[in-house]
């Protein structure tokens, strides 16, 4: 799909750098115009001998919920509902006229009771159990899927995996800084230039193992757990062990999204920036975004790791949030 030039990025004065976009996208707060919300849990699968796994979603509803656009915004890794890239793109919704349901990927949002099994980059089928259950329990007609990071991996991985057999009700997908190939994006995240973006990912993860350690000590060894060097020595040794993976190369290869892109047959935006610090993009995945006509791939220069902010005017420089929620205006008449 052709670039449209709406698309164009330029940087706020004095945050073009990759890492300084990075930083203050996380830091600098949002204004929150979302109404409090419903906290419901959804069943999203079973575990061993019919347990049931649930996620935890937050959800906020315009008076004709069934009319109105939905949008369902998942998270990027360690992050939580609370993220400030979800409540950005949920107010920009909710101001537009939409619904908007923040979802909290598995033990995330504190919700580690929830479900016996970890979270990890290829369990894109929970986002799609939360759109199936909003369609056959809420009646809605109109829905769009929308992931940060590692969130945007699963929409996107769900996107190709559903290809033309997904509910009619899924109107589009959108993807801020997908990480579509893992295993290269984890060996970058490991570069000394990303040294603090790793240990900050590394210290959750760990605090994350040891209290589901505590709550499942029958599945769950402390003693496996160490002070991984890497986020993939910690998938290696943690996510692939505890979630049917034979090693990480197994695990980047079965989640990422990239080996499904081409199935792609809904509209989806995806937007990255070429100076993302550890977000990498291989050539076959550049070819596949840009051979699917279903895919609107925009690629800027400049934007960090999930944080584009441009100059204020008129809005809150936002740019991504932004650009989504127009996208999936589109399909919302």
């Amino acid at each position: 799909m052709d670039v449209s030039s709406d698309y164009n990025f330029t940087p706020r004065r004095r945050l073009r750098g990759a890492h300084l976009q990075t930083i203050a996208g996380n830091f600098l707060p949002r204004t929150n115009l979302l109404p409090p919300g419903e906290r419901r849990r959804f069943v999203v699968a079973e575990y061993g001998s019919g347990a049931k796994v649930a996620v935890e979603c937050l959800c906020h509803w315009q008076a004709d919920r069934r009319r109105a656009m939905t949008i369902v915004v998942v998270h990027g890794l360690e992050g939580s509902a609370e993220s400030q890239y979800v409540i950005g793109t949920g107010s920009k919704a909710w101001s537009a006229g939409m619904n908007v349901v923040r979802m909290n990927m598995r033990n995330c949002g504190n919700t580690e009771t929830l479900t016996p099994t970890l979270y990890h980059s290829g369990l894109s089928a929970d986002v799609g159990a939360v759109a199936q259950e909003l369609i056959r329990e809420d009646g809605l007609e109109r829905i769009a899927l929308i992931g940060f990071s590692m969130g945007g991996n699963l929409v996107l991985k769900l996107a190709g995996e559903w290809s033309d057999h997904g509910p009619p009700q899924v109107k589009a997908f959108a993807a801020v800084s997908p990480a579509m190939d893992l295993a290269a994006s984890a060996d970058a995240l490991h570069s000394w230039r990303n040294w603090l973006y790793e240990q900050k990912f590394l210290r959750g993860l760990r605090r994350r193992f040891r209290r589901k350690a505590l709550l499942f000590p029958e599945l769950y060894n402390l003693a496996h757990l160490q002070r991984f060097p890497s986020i993939r020595e910690f998938d290696d040794k943690i996510t692939a062990r505890y979630e049917g993976f034979t090693g990480a190369d197994d695990y980047y290869e079965r989640a990422s999204s990239a080996r499904v892109l081409e199935h792609i047959r809904v509209p989806t935006l995806v937007i990255h920036a070429e100076d993302d610090p550890f977000i990498r993009i291989l050539a076959p995945t550049r070819a596949n975004l840009a051979s699917n006509s279903a895919i609107h791939f925009v690629e800027t220069a400049h934007g960090g790791h999930c944080a584009f902010l441009a100059e204020p005017e008129g809005y809150d420089g936002r740019w991504a949030e932004k650009m989504v929620v127009e996208f999936v205006r589109s399909f919302n008449p």
